[in-house]
């Protein structure tokens, strides 16, 4: 019976475990498309995952891995066909579907995107949902109406994969970024990236009042809790604030006081389950505003032998920027 090499959890009465082991084609889960990975990336979300930490993975066996860009090598789906360079991102996978640390995957067509033409697929997967999410915000920022003129922009979670690269996409669009991290090493870092200003996480991270002075009249924030609220505090008049992860916590111990005093917006970013119009254009957003010299002074290559200890290292915030994992050399 074929096999392909993939990362496994699995589950008992100890808790669970994880290897990179030999998984049968015969077990794989349904769906229109068969596809053979090329590439993946580590996420926090894939972090959570391989450690157990959360409860992200809902079925066992599971494959991790939320992310892959790969080759159709079948498909019954009427979008795609063999040969076909691809993209997944989110839908459930390694999560309640069979994910991407593997070198084969069987989804669904309706949850794939054409690779764009100025990608390669290394690219793709250094993006990966972390710059998908964070184009995401922009776009939701530029549908409230904001542009530069009106103000800076904070980021936090500043020198992980979302920060990263929401601060090279804003900066390179004309924005006053002030980067928010908890690494004060990472300063030449943010500053090559475009950052304007740095700030310790410290200043956001603790109980905060419910307003404070106006700093920002924009934020994209990855980390939520006392955080969150706190950018919402000092977020000008009008402004808006875009809400993608739960790196402190998921509560929000805030106020209304920004909402009904001062006109805040907070907009939800969902990239799981995104509509496709909206997966198209941010895609397509990428390939051409990304500044692909500062991708790649923000991306390390690993193997697949690699992920889980990569997993362990993200969350304990050892893992700058992007990690792509190499399947299939390009």
């Amino acid at each position: 019976m074929s096999t392909f090499r993939a990362v496994v959890i699995e589950k008992n009465h100890t808790g669970q475990t994880v290897a990179l082991t030999d998984f049968s084609e015969a077990d794989r889960m349904e769906g229109d498309v068969e596809l053979r990975v090329t590439h993946t990336t580590v996420n926090y979300k894939d972090g959570l995952a391989i450690t157990g930490k959360a409860p992200v993975v809902r079925r066992f066996p599971m494959i991790p891995g939320v992310d892959c860009a790969g080759v159709v090598e079948t498909s019954s789906h009427p979008d795609f066909q063999p040969g076909d360079r691809v993209i997944l991102n989110g839908w459930g996978t390694g999560e309640t579907h069979l994910g991407a640390f593997a070198e084969k995957s069987r989804v669904k067509g309706d949850w794939l995107v054409p690779l764009p033409a100025d990608l390669t697929p290394s690219e793709a997967m250094a993006i990966g949902t972390a710059g998908y999410t964070a184009m995401l915000s922009i776009l939701a920022l530029e549908k409230h109406g904001l542009q530069p003129a009106d103000g800076p922009v904070i980021i936090t979670g500043a020198a992980g994969g979302v920060g990263s690269i929401a601060i090279t996409l804003l900066a390179k669009a004309g924005w006053h970024v002030i980067a928010s991290t908890g690494r004060a090493e990472e300063a030449d870092y943010l500053e090559g990236l475009g950052a304007a200003e740095i700030i310790d996480r410290n200043e956001l991270s603790s109980p905060g009042r419910p307003l404070g002075k106006e700093r920002w009249i924009a934020g994209v924030d990855s980390v939520g809790s006392h955080t969150l609220a706190n950018v919402l505090s000092m977020t000008r008049y009008g402004g808006a604030v875009t809400a993608c992860g739960l790196a402190q916590g998921m509560d929000l111990p805030g106020s209304v006081a920004p909402f009904i005093l001062r006109g805040v917006s907070l907009l939800g970013i969902d990239s799981v389950m995104c509509p496709k119009p909206r997966r198209l254009e941010a895609w397509a957003r990428l390939a051409t505003d990304l500044d692909r010299e500062r991708l790649g002074r923000i991306t390390s290559t690993i193997r697949l032998e690699d992920v889980i200890a990569a997993g362990t290292d993200i969350l304990a915030g050892k893992v700058r920027g992007r990690l792509v994992v190499e399947i299939e050399q390009e």
